[in-house]
């Protein structure tokens, strides 16, 4: 009733001393993360392939979403740029920049002081192999960059791509240095990784076709964003844990994944290397690659594997046992010699990997 209310002067000094009597005899008040916990931030790095629009973040934001990780953020100094979907957008996808520029004039500690992610997701180089930056100098400014990443957070876990083939009519020599360059990111992720702060090689270009998933040779079209939401999901997940559940997607990886470059070339033959790399987070004990060689080309040989070949020229290549078992990130490769008819362009060939499980 009206009458009955009491003045409120009086209730706060109560307060006061009820909370300086209990403080001693109980457990102290928790900490603001204890109340909840605090997000996973995730940092999409690169350039417009990330973030111009990038939509591919789209679909692996939603995926991740669905199959329970609700509890992660995706950080960046840029916002989202349209995707048709309701998604968190912010990343650091600047379209038209070099890696080796953002290593040079040291631009990502200032974006990573502005966000302070906990994963990084980086698919970065395309401008500078289309520019014809040297492999080398490339595979310098990611080691720069993990080193900022590592300053900024000394747990930092870094996911790297083999980055989507390029094949702009404006640039013929790409679709090869791309190659070449994808080549030697497994061997690079290996002498870069820590047990504190792993870099993960995630291959983004084996499957990957710049005909029908690009729009212009270089950007994804709507295809290309699912196959590399995809590509992403499952080394992504394994960094964040147990979850409630996959929805599942048939365009997932295998727990591996294998990549072709053409090593040498002459008249009627050429000689190959396939790179075979564990994108799962538990040990491969062993692999089974399937070579699809084009134009009519055929397996003669092939070393640190044994295969077979099928009369339409499917050779399908197994370890060679010493090479079998793979740690999570780890790589192993195989070389081959190839005959081709007189017809044949340039080498190339459709690479899939399956692990065997520990009872195949």
């Amino acid at each position: 009733m009206r009458g009955s209310r009491h003045p409120v002067s009086w209730i706060f000094p109560l307060l006061a001393l009820l909370g300086t009597l209990l403080l001693p005899v109980g457990v102290g008040l928790a900490p603001r993360a204890a109340a909840a916990a605090t997000p996973v931030r995730i940092m999409p790095l690169g350039d417009s392939i990330t973030g111009s629009p990038g939509c591919w973040r789209a679909v692996l934001w939603n995926r991740l979403q669905s199959a329970g990780y609700t509890d992660i953020d995706f950080v960046g100094t840029l916002g989202p740029q349209g995707c048709g979907q309701p998604y968190d957008g912010d990343n650091e996808g600047h379209g038209g920049e070099l890696v080796t520029n953002v290593a040079d004039q040291n631009l990502l500690p200032a974006r990573l002081a502005a966000t302070l992610p906990d994963i990084v997701v980086m698919h970065f180089g395309t401008n500078d192999v289309w520019s014809g930056i040297a492999p080398d100098r490339i595979l310098a400014a990611y080691t720069k960059l993990v080193e900022q990443m590592r300053a900024s957070n000394p747990d930092m876990r870094i996911l790297v791509a083999q980055i989507i083939p390029m094949n702009p009519s404006s640039c013929t020599g790409c679709a090869q240095r791309v190659v070449e360059f994808n080549a030697r990111i497994p061997e690079w992720a290996r002498a870069t990784g820590t047990s504190r702060s792993p870099v993960t090689v995630v291959d983004q270009w084996t499957g990957f076709d710049t005909a029908t998933d690009t729009y212009d040779g270089v950007h994804p079209s709507t295809s290309g964003d699912e196959k590399i939401a995809a590509r992403w999901y499952p080394a992504l997940a394994s960094l964040l844990g147990e979850n409630p559940g996959d929805p599942g997607d048939p365009g997932d990886p295998a727990a591996c994944t294998a990549s072709f470059r053409a090593v040498s070339t002459w008249q009627g033959g050429y000689q190959g290397e396939v790179t075979v790399t564990n994108a799962s987070a538990a040990p491969v004990p062993g692999w089974t690659v399937t070579v699809v060689p084009a134009d009519g080309a055929r397996l003669t040989q092939a070393w640190n594997g044994t295969f077979t070949t099928a009369d339409d020229g499917t050779a399908i290549v197994t370890d060679a046992s010493w090479n079998g078992t793979l740690a999570p990130g780890a790589s192993a490769t195989f070389g081959f010699i190839a005959s081709t008819p007189a017809t044949a362009n340039a080498p190339s060939a459709t690479v899939t990997c399956t692990a065997r499980t520990a009872s195949s």
